[in-house]
């Protein structure tokens, strides 16, 4: 008998490809949609981790995205218009539409490709499939990656105390997990380079199992068959805080790939 989640999970794919062939058939160009973003990653690495917009309003803007909540409290994956709180502890519930984001990108997902894989296949090359069938570097690509993984490995960040630690330092105490022979949904956006510092140039991906209750900010990843689907954008709508600590924030520091490297993850 096909599961609950199974079942929505194939209406909701039937859903983004009826939104997407529309909205195509409306505007003549699949890659019309908007990425809306809420504040800078630069932001966040000088430790703005307190921002004004809540969920509730961040899902009138999109209903597929990743970003943090206030303090740092964790990862935020929006998945079908619904978004969920990451927590340190690897467990993930629905976010409260009252909790607040200092950073998060959204958008309306409308895939038009989807690559198809049966053999377990590394992170490096799943994205290395991504890139070579995109048709631009320089256009935002969203992608969400479902199947079944033998492995996922994750870091969620703990939630910080003003006052607030630069990005890279509150990232050296993130908890780690790792995911073995799980079902699940990886989420995020392929971002051009020259965006780095308002976002995370090139791969950027959250993990939330089929379940629904666990997940985290992927480290790495061995897909062992699903789908890739792409959507892809060419308008980017940001909005910066009006307000705090934002305003007074070095956002043009030195070294900001190299940060943002340390901050995500990277060896």
């Amino acid at each position: 008998m096909t599961s609950r989640h199974s079942a929505l999970d194939q209406f909701a794919t039937w859903a983004r490809k009826v939104v997407a062939h529309h909205g195509e058939t409306l505007t003549g160009d699949p890659h019309s949609a908007e990425v809306f973003q809420f504040s800078t990653m630069s932001a966040l690495l000088d430790g703005v981790y307190d921002g004004d917009i809540t969920i509730e309003e961040l899902l009138r803007h999109g209903d597929f995205g990743l970003g943090t909540f206030n303090r740092l409290d964790g990862e935020m994956i929006i998945l079908d218009g619904v978004c969920y709180h990451l927590r340190a502890d690897g467990s993930a519930t629905v976010a409260d539409p009252a909790d607040r984001t200092p950073f998060a990108a959204v958008t309306h997902f409308t895939p038009s490709t989807t690559l198809t894989v049966d053999v377990p296949t590394s992170r490096a090359d799943v994205l290395a499939l991504i890139d070579q069938k995109v048709e631009s570097h320089n256009l935002i690509h969203a992608i969400r990656v479902t199947g079944a993984l033998s492995n996922v490995h994750t870091r969620t960040v703990k939630a910080q105390t003003p006052p607030y630690p630069p990005l890279t330092e509150a990232s050296d105490g993130q908890a780690v997990k790792t995911f073995e022979r799980v079902d699940g949904v990886l989420v995020g956006f392929r971002t051009p380079e020259f965006e780095q510092g308002i976002s995370v140039a090139g791969y950027h991906l959250h993990f939330l199992d089929a379940a629904r209750t666990s997940g985290g900010h992927v480290l790495d990843f061995t897909l062992d068959s699903g789908d890739v689907e792409i959507s892809t954008a060419s308008e980017l709508h940001l909005r910066l805080p009006t307000s705090g600590p934002f305003l007074h924030a070095d956002l043009a520091g030195e070294d900001v790939s190299a940060q943002i490297h340390h901050a995500e993850g990277g060896d």
